[in-house]
């Protein structure tokens, strides 16, 4: 199962999230595909996320987490919890400290309606957090030199010998993502 968690004030109707589903349609997959609408409090986040992985996997499958952003903070969690496999796409690594200038009502960037963030989800965040991640070959760092959010040396320094793919330029979105979709997907199916 491929499970991706997006980012902040995202949904599955981003970019990568609909790329993704689509290429694995294309290969057959669709039925391996799972992209839940993700609240604003971390805590039901990933409550959510285990809820329908639980609901959805069957004995024996193998989960595989592809996180966005804030969505990689979570992946991240969970990976380290679960020992899952977790492909990270400009990951969130201190989500706590970044989104604090958000405090209050926030747009949704699909299909209009906001959300409200409150300093109890920054403290949700926070408690969290992965100092550092136990088994490094389970997870692939995809970081864009470019991302105008969060800094990609944090990302290399929090994830230092994990497979990684390094763009120089790009952006926080990864503009050119359809380039990735299939090594991702490669990555997933990887023993």
């Amino acid at each position: 199962m491929i499970v991706y968690l997006h980012g902040f004030r995202s949904s599955p109707q981003s970019f990568k999230a609909k790329l993704l589903a689509a290429r694995l349609a294309e290969l057959g997959r669709a039925d391996e595909w799972l992209c839940p609408t993700l609240p604003v409090s971390p805590v039901d986040a990933i409550a959510l996320a285990e809820q329908e992985i639980g609901e959805r996997v069957k004995p024996g499958e193998r989960v595989t987490l592809i996180g966005s952003s804030l969505g990689g903070y979570f992946a991240t969690h969970l990976a380290e919890k679960h020992g899952w496999r977790a492909v990270l796409l400009n990951p969130a690594v201190v989500p706590d400290r970044d989104l604090s200038k958000y405090l209050g009502e926030q747009p949704l960037w699909h299909g209009g309606g906001s959300i409200v963030v409150e300093q109890r989800h920054l403290d949700e965040l926070r408690a969290q957090a992965v100092e550092s991640v136990t088994q490094p070959e389970r997870y692939y760092l995809i970081a864009a030199t470019g991302d105008e959010v969060l800094d990609y040396r944090e990302m290399l320094a929090h994830y230092p010998g994990v497979h990684m793919k390094l763009i120089e330029g790009s952006d926080h979105g990864i503009s050119e993502f359809a380039d990735y979709v299939d090594d991702v997907i490669a990555w997933c199916d990887a023993p």
